[in-house]
């Protein structure tokens, strides 16, 4: 549906050697809209980003190499078999919001966003298994039994978190595509300084060791949940959106896989080749320091994907609010813009 705005005069749109006036001030006026969305969300991926920083500091604070590398393989166990799942799935339902709030059909984003909530709660439950028998999956692919011990004792109490995540992600994009990022950033910020004392007191004063950098993580995207709640009831921003609870969030979903499905595709690939990597290195000479290690640097590498992502996830906004919209002028800027960034890659389409 897209490919026709994209390719229609487009090269004579790049190629015109005197830009209109009229054209340049749009462009600059579709720059600032991006960076309304883009800086916030940047803000709140280096705030989530310093979240997973401080549990991976906490665990390195007891002084047990076990701990860290078990925390370090739950961790890339998790990723693999359920948060690649749940992020990619709800991605489906971005380009499904950001148009029908460009088109002002407001009322779908709400469904929308009852459709894939549902739909990352049912896909929880075959998680849930996996991870009750993370044990025996780590042995059967040739993992150390200590580290497997303590990654087992990480993820058990890390289960609460898929239904936080059910709940997360749908909100956080439904919340964006309607451009309202900067409450996503207060929200984690408020989060993540309680983050530090809660961690503090699950570790190192009540001295739950693993299992508290587990529960503190939860602690944290409760709070993190709350914040989002009180901010759209508060606000109002449900009112023009939110019909209530219906019957209809059961229909439709054949658009919601359609879009779902090779999302979760693209995002499991992406993340999967990372995470394999802590399993591989469980099967070296010293796991307890390689696949410890490894887990510290893919946590600092992941650091790099916020500023293109965030710029990615902008556009897309932008794009398909505009695609909504049927304003194709709009459409032929986001995308110079996002092309002069040499990141040429569109997630709403």
């Amino acid at each position: 549906m897209a490919a026709p705005l994209i390719i229609k005069n487009h090269t004579d749109h790049r190629q015109d050697p005197n830009p209109n006036p009229n054209h340049l001030s749009s462009l600059i006026q579709e720059a600032k809209s991006i960076a309304k969305i883009s800086l916030p969300m940047i803000l709140t991926g280096l705030l989530l980003y310093s979240r997973s920083m401080i549990s991976m500091l906490f665990l390195g604070r007891l002084n047990d190499l076990s701990a860290l590398s078990g925390g370090s393989l739950a961790l890339g166990f998790a990723n693999i078999t359920g948060y690649s799942l749940l992020s990619g799935l709800s991605i489906g339902m971005e380009p499904i919001c950001v148009q029908a709030f460009g088109a002002k059909r407001f009322k779908l984003l709400g469904l929308a966003l009852q459709r894939t909530t549902l739909l990352l709660l049912l896909c929880s439950l075959p998680i849930s298994l996996l991870w009750l028998n993370i044990k025996k999956i780590l042995l059967f692919f040739g993992q150390d039994e200590e580290i497997s011990d303590q990654a087992e004792i990480f993820i058990l109490f890390s289960l609460p978190d898929l239904i936080l995540q059910s709940f997360l992600h749908p909100i956080r994009i439904y919340l964006r595509s309607q451009s309202i990022t900067l409450p996503l950033t207060y929200s984690a910020f408020f989060a993540v300084l309680l983050h530090i004392p809660i961690n503090y007191l699950l570790v190192s004063s009540l001295g739950l060791g693993l299992k508290g950098v587990a529960l503190g993580a939860i602690w944290t995207n409760v709070n993190l949940l709350g914040f989002l709640i009180i901010y759209i009831v508060v606000s109002g921003v449900y009112d023009k959106t939110w019909g209530g609870f219906s019957m209809d969030c059961f229909k439709g979903w054949r658009s919601l896989m359609n879009l779902a499905i090779p999302s979760c595709v693209s995002v499991c690939l992406e993340w999967w080749w990372y995470e394999i990597m802590i399993l591989l290195c469980g099967l070296l000479l010293n796991p307890q320091a390689t696949v410890a290690s490894m887990g510290i640097l893919i946590q600092t590498t992941a650091l790099i994907y916020i500023f293109p992502s965030s710029l990615s996830v902008s556009v897309s906004t932008r794009v398909g609010n505009e695609l909504g919209a049927n304003t194709t002028p709009f459409l032929l800027d986001s995308l110079d813009i996002e092309e002069s960034g040499n990141y040429r890659h569109l997630n709403v389409f």
